[in-house]
């Protein structure tokens, strides 16, 4: 699945201010944050260098240039970051091929945006290799379009990967709803304009204008989401 034009064009949810929900995927999605650092660990065991679990909290949710140059620098590991990047996405492939969980009341959540045809994208800071082997389990048909990190010029933190969701959806990014579940990919969506729900993983997201935390998705809905975009009307 590329990020091209969206099955359901600009079609708004009937009777609400929400136009679209535009989702993060790992961790947020699918339970595999701690793949990646299960991954890294790995990789860098293998390389003879042993990871400082406190550093989990600095690569999480990031895009793989990020964590992978400080995690490079980090241990001084003799590596480039184009070879490591092809280890990271191996391993991660490896693991997800064993087992891809998703976190609880992600798939009725889908279900329920594809039934009442809201349009849906999926921005990831991963790469399109392993987004694609996600939206195979997930169900490709839930989402108009997705983003992957290696497709954009800048990934979260900045806002252009949800600019370009926005964008291809053909709606105004104030009107989206997106759920994040790290302080990374919040800062990306925040800046991009949205509304932001955040479901903290690994590390906590305080409340703040535009920014709505809950503990679960089985606390979120479309009636949720609506509800958000009339508060902010």
């Amino acid at each position: 699945m590329t990020s091209t034009v969206p099955a359901l064009g600009t079609r708004t949810a009937e009777g609400s201010a929400l136009q679209a929900v535009l989702l993060d995927m790992d961790g947020t999605l699918v339970d595999t944050e701690g793949f990646w650092w299960d991954v890294e660990v790995e990789v860098f065991a293998a390389l003879g260098h042993t990871l400082d679990e406190s550093w989990r909290q600095i690569v999480v949710g990031g895009p793989m240039s990020r964590s992978g140059r400080f995690l490079i620098e980090a241990t001084g590991a003799d590596i480039a970051l184009a070879e490591l990047t092809v280890l990271l996405n191996d391993g991660f492939e490896r693991r997800i091929g064993r087992a891809l969980p998703l976190m609880p009341g992600a798939g009725r959540l889908l279900t329920e945006l594809s039934a009442h045809e809201v349009p849906t994208a999926l921005v990831s800071a991963s790469h399109r290799r392993i987004i694609d082997l996600v939206l195979s389990s997930l169900g490709p048909q839930h989402f108009s379009l997705s983003v992957a990190g290696d497709e954009v010029p800048r990934t979260k933190p900045h806002p252009e990967p949800y600019l370009a969701a926005a964008a291809g959806l053909g709606v105004d990014p104030a009107r989206c709803a997106v759920i994040e579940d790290t302080a990374t990919g919040v800062a990306s969506a925040e800046a991009a304009g949205c509304h932001v729900v955040a479901v903290p993983s690994l590390a906590p997201i305080t409340p703040a204008p535009r920014r709505t935390v809950v503990s679960s998705l089985e606390e979120v809905d479309l009636a949720f989401l609506r509800g958000l975009m009339t508060q902010m009307r």
